[in-house]
């Protein structure tokens, strides 16, 4: 199943919880908490996580684990102060950095996305401040988008997490022209990808999911917030913002490779689309958030 409407992947304290082994794959997971002045306790085991408030605010104290992976003595202990954001539609957030090995509590008001992936290299637990993030934009026309590159490659160390928010406004197309990462070619990147979505109102958004060379998949999923949708393989694209409703995902990828990359193929189909923004104004209304 590629579609994972929300409460479908809820366990525990988690109101969504992706494993490698609930997705059928390797590296990559999610988890949110919904927390209303309560605290969530986890190891990290064999996963690298962040921290990242999607609303709300909250403490973050990290000391390492009675059981760390072997070969691994796990963090010192600290704590972190995050605050937050009041939505996503608000500018990018802080975020802290959980390395593999660690024991973490969680304590604040409000919803926190843990991106994830299985990783071997011990790194030290780091905090980034929100105007530590790169705000890009992309395309143009209608397929205006934002993107905050909070921890993708270049913005940030790590061993094999990936991940970005995207900011569609209402009547914008993103994730546009399709897209993969399936094969192992010159330029393109082997990934496991998540879609973590949420939307401004009570409207709804659309992901489109379809097949490479690599498999058969057919997916075309009307999403609102809290829903998922793997990507194992395939092109994806387009994520579609219903008019008046702007449209919000977190990406989280990870993959074999040892060196991390976010490279992709278009669909050889639509790749001509890119060319076109040339002669298109950006959208006005983004970037999202007064202080982006």
């Amino acid at each position: 199943m590629t579609y994972l409407p929300y409460g479908k992947s809820s366990n525990g304290p988690w109101a969504v919880e992706i494993t490698p082994s609930l997705a059928g794959w390797t590296y990559s997971g999610l988890r949110v908490a919904n927390l209303s002045d309560a605290t969530v306790s986890f190891d990290t085991g064999e996963e690298e996580m962040l921290v990242l408030p999607l609303s709300g605010s909250c403490t973050v104290a990290i000391t390492p684990s009675a059981t760390p992976p072997p070969g691994t003595q796990g963090p010192g202990a600290v704590t972190y102060e995050l605050a937050g954001r009041s939505s996503v539609f608000d500018g990018p957030s802080d975020f802290v950095y959980l390395p593999i090995g660690a024991h973490v509590t969680l304590r604040g008001d409000g919803r926190f996305a843990l991106p994830s992936a299985r990783a071997t290299r011990a790194l030290e637990p780091r905090h980034v401040p929100a105007a530590d993030v790169a705000v890009e934009i992309r395309g143009a026309g209608q397929a205006s988008r934002q993107v905050n590159n909070f921890c993708s490659p270049d913005a940030f160390d790590c061993d094999k997490l990936m991940a970005v928010e995207v900011l569609t406004p209402g009547g914008n197309w993103s994730s546009y022209p399709p897209h993969k990462h399936d094969t192992p070619n010159p330029g393109e990147a082997v990934l496991e990808e998540i879609y973590y979505f949420e939307v401004a109102g009570r409207g709804p958004g659309y992901q489109r999911v379809y097949s490479s060379e690599r498999g058969q998949i057919d997916t075309l999923a009307e999403v609102s917030s809290g829903d998922v949708v793997l990507v194992p393989y395939g092109y994806h694209g387009p994520s579609m913002a219903a008019p008046g409703y702007d449209l919000y995902y977190l990406n989280v990828l990870a993959g074999p490779a040892e060196q991390r990359s976010m490279a992709f193929c278009d669909d050889p189909g639509h790749a001509w689309i890119r060319s076109s923004w040339e002669s298109q104004p950006i959208d006005p209304r983004l970037p999202f958030g007064s202080e982006s």
